[in-house]
Protein backbone atom coordinates (compact mmCIF):
# COMPACT_ATOMS: atom_id res chain seq x y z
CA UNK A 1 0.00 0.00 0.00
CA UNK A 2 1.23 3.42 -0.64
CA UNK A 3 1.04 6.36 1.72
CA UNK A 4 -1.54 7.83 -0.58
CA UNK A 5 -3.76 4.89 -0.59
CA UNK A 6 -3.06 4.53 3.74
CA UNK A 7 -4.42 8.19 3.84
CA UNK A 8 -7.17 7.67 1.77
CA UNK A 9 -7.86 4.71 4.19
CA UNK A 10 -8.04 6.19 7.30
CA UNK A 11 -8.81 10.17 5.86
CA UNK A 12 -12.45 9.82 8.14
CA UNK A 13 -10.98 8.41 11.08
CA UNK A 14 -7.43 10.52 11.06
CA UNK A 15 -8.84 13.49 13.29
CA UNK A 16 -9.46 10.75 16.44
CA UNK A 17 -6.14 9.06 15.16
CA UNK A 18 -3.85 11.91 15.65
CA UNK A 19 -4.68 12.95 19.01
CA UNK A 20 -3.61 10.39 19.85
CA UNK A 21 0.19 11.01 18.29
CA UNK A 22 0.67 14.62 19.25
CA UNK A 23 -0.33 17.39 20.86
CA UNK A 24 -2.17 20.83 20.00
CA UNK A 25 0.90 22.26 21.33
CA UNK A 26 2.93 21.24 17.61
CA UNK A 27 0.93 23.25 16.27
CA UNK A 28 0.81 26.23 18.59
CA UNK A 29 5.04 26.03 18.59
CA UNK A 30 5.06 25.34 14.82
CA UNK A 31 3.00 29.06 14.28
CA UNK A 32 4.84 30.74 16.51
CA UNK A 33 7.97 29.80 14.96
CA UNK A 34 6.77 31.17 11.61
CA UNK A 35 5.63 34.35 13.65
CA UNK A 36 2.72 34.10 11.58
CA UNK A 37 0.49 37.60 11.12
CA UNK A 38 -3.61 37.94 10.61
CA UNK A 39 -3.96 38.41 7.18
CA UNK A 40 -1.23 37.23 5.21
CA UNK A 41 -0.89 34.34 3.57
CA UNK A 42 0.40 30.48 4.60
CA UNK A 43 0.48 26.76 2.63
CA UNK A 44 -0.43 23.94 5.13
CA UNK A 45 1.82 20.95 2.81
CA UNK A 46 0.61 17.67 3.57
CA UNK A 47 -2.25 19.19 4.93
CA UNK A 48 -4.21 15.94 5.90
CA UNK A 49 -7.98 16.78 7.67
CA UNK A 50 -6.79 19.70 8.93
CA UNK A 51 -4.61 20.28 11.94
CA UNK A 52 -2.18 22.79 11.16
CA UNK A 53 -4.85 24.90 8.56
CA UNK A 54 -7.59 24.77 11.80
CA UNK A 55 -5.11 26.90 13.87
CA UNK A 56 -3.75 29.14 11.09
CA UNK A 57 -7.74 30.02 10.42
CA UNK A 58 -7.35 30.87 14.48
CA UNK A 59 -5.29 32.99 13.61
CA UNK A 60 -6.63 34.98 10.67
CA UNK A 61 -4.85 33.43 8.06
CA UNK A 62 -5.78 33.00 4.12
CA UNK A 63 -4.66 29.20 3.68
CA UNK A 64 -3.86 26.45 1.22
CA UNK A 65 -4.15 23.33 1.46
CA UNK A 66 -2.03 21.06 -0.10
CA UNK A 67 -2.18 17.09 0.20
CA UNK A 68 -1.85 13.94 -2.26
CA UNK A 69 -5.18 12.44 -0.60
CA UNK A 70 -8.10 13.05 -2.64
CA UNK A 71 -10.34 11.60 0.73
CA UNK A 72 -8.17 13.66 3.27
CA UNK A 73 -9.09 17.17 1.09
CA UNK A 74 -13.05 16.29 0.94
CA UNK A 75 -12.52 15.66 5.09
CA UNK A 76 -11.53 19.09 5.05
CA UNK A 77 -13.98 20.72 3.02
CA UNK A 78 -16.94 19.44 5.44
CA UNK A 79 -14.71 21.00 8.82
CA UNK A 80 -14.32 23.99 7.07
CA UNK A 81 -15.82 24.77 3.89
CA UNK A 82 -14.39 26.80 1.02
CA UNK A 83 -14.25 30.57 2.26
CA UNK A 84 -10.69 30.98 3.53
CA UNK A 85 -9.03 28.13 2.05
CA UNK A 86 -7.73 26.81 -1.41
CA UNK A 87 -7.84 23.59 -1.43
CA UNK A 88 -4.96 21.40 -3.69
CA UNK A 89 -4.46 17.72 -4.81
CA UNK A 90 -0.56 17.46 -5.37
CA UNK A 91 2.53 15.56 -4.93
CA UNK A 92 5.55 17.03 -2.92
CA UNK A 93 7.85 17.23 -5.79
CA UNK A 94 5.84 19.28 -8.06
CA UNK A 95 3.66 21.11 -5.65
CA UNK A 96 0.58 23.35 -7.03
CA UNK A 97 2.21 26.31 -5.91
CA UNK A 98 3.38 29.72 -8.08
CA UNK A 99 6.40 30.88 -7.75
CA UNK A 100 6.48 33.36 -4.68
CA UNK A 101 2.86 32.73 -3.77
CA UNK A 102 3.01 32.68 0.09
CA UNK A 103 4.06 34.50 3.21
CA UNK A 104 4.68 31.28 5.01
CA UNK A 105 4.77 27.23 4.37
CA UNK A 106 4.30 24.68 7.19
CA UNK A 107 4.36 21.13 7.01
CA UNK A 108 3.53 19.09 10.10
CA UNK A 109 4.66 15.03 9.77
CA UNK A 110 4.84 15.25 6.49
CA UNK A 111 8.28 14.82 5.53
CA UNK A 112 8.88 11.75 6.43
CA UNK A 113 6.39 10.45 3.91
CA UNK A 114 8.14 12.00 0.81
CA UNK A 115 10.62 9.87 -1.43
CA UNK A 116 13.02 12.82 -1.38
CA UNK A 117 12.93 15.15 1.01
CA UNK A 118 16.01 17.31 -0.04
CA UNK A 119 13.82 18.10 -3.40
CA UNK A 120 10.56 18.55 -1.40
CA UNK A 121 12.21 21.12 0.73
CA UNK A 122 13.15 22.68 -2.24
CA UNK A 123 9.63 23.21 -3.55
CA UNK A 124 8.41 24.40 -0.47
CA UNK A 125 10.84 27.35 -0.39
CA UNK A 126 10.30 28.23 -4.24
CA UNK A 127 6.53 28.78 -3.11
CA UNK A 128 7.54 31.35 -0.18
CA UNK A 129 7.61 35.11 -1.31
CA UNK A 130 10.66 37.01 -0.40
CA UNK A 131 11.13 37.30 3.77
CA UNK A 132 8.41 34.37 3.86
CA UNK A 133 9.07 31.62 6.19
CA UNK A 134 9.40 27.80 5.92
CA UNK A 135 8.88 25.80 9.45
CA UNK A 136 8.51 21.73 9.35
CA UNK A 137 8.01 19.94 12.36
CA UNK A 138 8.71 16.09 11.81
CA UNK A 139 10.35 12.81 13.86
CA UNK A 140 13.69 12.72 14.96
CA UNK A 141 15.55 9.55 13.79
CA UNK A 142 14.66 6.63 15.42
CA UNK A 143 14.49 3.07 14.85
CA UNK A 144 10.65 1.71 15.36
CA UNK A 145 10.77 -0.28 11.91
CA UNK A 146 6.30 -1.12 12.50
CA UNK A 147 5.95 2.59 11.12
CA UNK A 148 7.23 1.09 8.19
CA UNK A 149 4.54 -1.52 7.36
CA UNK A 150 1.66 0.14 9.74
CA UNK A 151 1.88 3.66 8.68
CA UNK A 152 3.46 3.28 5.59
CA UNK A 153 6.24 5.92 6.62
CA UNK A 154 9.34 6.28 3.88
CA UNK A 155 11.84 7.47 6.73
CA UNK A 156 12.20 6.59 10.10
CA UNK A 157 12.82 10.04 11.27
CA UNK A 158 15.58 12.55 10.25
CA UNK A 159 19.31 13.64 11.51
CA UNK A 160 18.72 17.14 12.22
CA UNK A 161 22.09 18.18 10.39
CA UNK A 162 20.80 16.34 6.80
CA UNK A 163 17.28 18.79 7.92
CA UNK A 164 19.74 21.81 8.29
CA UNK A 165 21.68 21.23 5.27
CA UNK A 166 18.81 20.60 2.64
CA UNK A 167 17.31 24.24 4.36
CA UNK A 168 20.75 25.60 3.32
CA UNK A 169 20.49 23.98 -0.17
CA UNK A 170 17.45 25.65 -0.63
CA UNK A 171 18.58 29.12 -0.24
CA UNK A 172 17.14 29.35 3.00
CA UNK A 173 19.01 31.29 5.79
CA UNK A 174 19.11 32.01 9.12
CA UNK A 175 18.29 28.44 9.55
CA UNK A 176 17.17 26.76 13.36
CA UNK A 177 16.95 23.15 13.91
CA UNK A 178 15.89 22.59 17.61
CA UNK A 179 14.14 20.24 19.71
CA UNK A 180 9.66 21.24 19.75
CA UNK A 181 10.27 19.93 23.25
CA UNK A 182 6.86 16.93 22.52
CA UNK A 183 6.99 14.01 21.29
CA UNK A 184 5.24 11.72 19.05
CA UNK A 185 3.69 8.48 20.37
CA UNK A 186 2.36 5.57 18.61
CA UNK A 187 1.37 1.80 19.37
CA UNK A 188 1.80 -0.32 17.44
CA UNK A 189 -1.08 -2.57 15.51
CA UNK A 190 -0.70 -5.90 18.11
CA UNK A 191 0.06 -3.85 20.76
CA UNK A 192 3.62 -5.40 20.99
CA UNK A 193 5.72 -2.07 20.70
CA UNK A 194 4.96 1.87 21.61
CA UNK A 195 6.86 4.35 19.83
CA UNK A 196 7.88 7.57 21.66
CA UNK A 197 9.66 10.37 19.22
CA UNK A 198 11.06 13.38 19.90
CA UNK A 199 9.81 16.04 17.27
CA UNK A 200 12.32 18.80 15.84
CA UNK A 201 11.38 22.23 14.30
CA UNK A 202 12.97 23.38 11.28
CA UNK A 203 12.46 27.00 10.46
CA UNK A 204 14.18 29.13 7.47
CA UNK A 205 13.77 32.20 6.12
CA UNK A 206 13.76 33.30 2.03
Amino acid sequence: MSSKEFFDQVASQWDQMRTQFYSDRVREKAMDVAGVVTGRKAADIGAGSGFLTEGLLRRGLEVVAVDQSPEMLSEMKRKFGAARVDYRQGEAERLPLADAEVDYVLANMYLHHVETPGEAIREMARALKPGGRLVITDADEHNFEFLRTEHHDRWLGFKREDIQRWFEEAGLKQVKVGSLEESCCVDSECGSQKASISIFVASGEK
